[in-house]
């Protein structure tokens, strides 16, 4: 079946002037009609961010010294495509956060994503938590859970939240290293946090997993202090 398109219309002069005649019998200035048309509202990096990012996190701001190191340097590996554009994110360090509910890891990742944005880095980022990303990797009618892990294992940045929160199983532990094995081989910037203790890691992810996140990712453990209970006591 041949498909049909339609080209580009343009406006005729004698249409033109119809419309200017409606919009004067209208008291509406065709000047001030064709502003509105011509010049759009800006729409910063920064804006396009934020309508990505969850309501709660919107605002979110950095200022853990560790979370503020490594989005230096991941602002330092970011390069250009051609001369001229802005910089992307496309390889760099990894982060591991670690500390108990509460603690502020996950206001600390987004805070770091928007770091890098006012930086004047560009970056094409995903953010979910591990139990969503395990609903969305597991085998089911009609979808593709092997073309989903490739889109996320190549995604420049990606937040991994609540990471030892889902139950445990061989399952889980097998995608878990296919997707951490990936970005640790192409060195993509990757924001861990989790509510385990660091030496709990292994008990869960195993061997495999916990080698490689020794080696991608710096860990910072964060003090054991439920910053929502203080913000509701306040």
């Amino acid at each position: 079946m041949r498909t049909r398109t339609r080209e580009p219309q343009t406006l005729g002069e004698g249409t033109l002037d119809r419309m200017t005649r409606i919009l004067a019998a209208r008291n509406v200035d065709p000047a001030a009609v064709a502003a509105l048309v011509d010049e759009p509202e800006p729409f910063s990096p920064l804006d396009a961010l934020s309508a990505g990012m969850p309501p709660r996190y919107q605002g979110a701001v950095a200022d853990h010294p560790q979370v503020l190191a490594w989005a230096r340097e991941v602002a330092e590996a970011a390069v250009a495509p051609s001369r001229g554009a802005r910089r992307q994110v496309t390889t760099g360090p990894s982060l591991l956060m670690a500390g108990v509910v509460g603690a502020g890891k996950t206001h600390q990742a987004y805070g770091a994503v928007r770091r890098l944005v006012q930086g004047g880095v560009g970056v094409r980022w995903r953010a979910t938590t591990a139990a969503d990303l395990y609903a969305d990797l597991r085998p089911r009618p009609g979808g593709d859970s092997e073309r989903e892990l490739a889109a996320v294992s190549r995604c420049p940045l990606l937040i991994i939240d609540d990471l030892g929160a889902a139950k445990a199983s061989e399952w889980v532990e097998e995608v878990t290293y296919r997707l951490i094995n990936r970005r640790y081989n192409h060195m993509l910037p990757t924001l861990i946090t989790t509510n385990l203790a660091i030496k709990d890691l292994r008990a869960y992810l195993g061997d495999r997993v916990t080698s490689r996140l020794a080696q991608m990712t710096t860990r910072v453990e964060f003090e054991p202090v439920d910053r929502r209970r203080q913000r509701t006591a306040a």
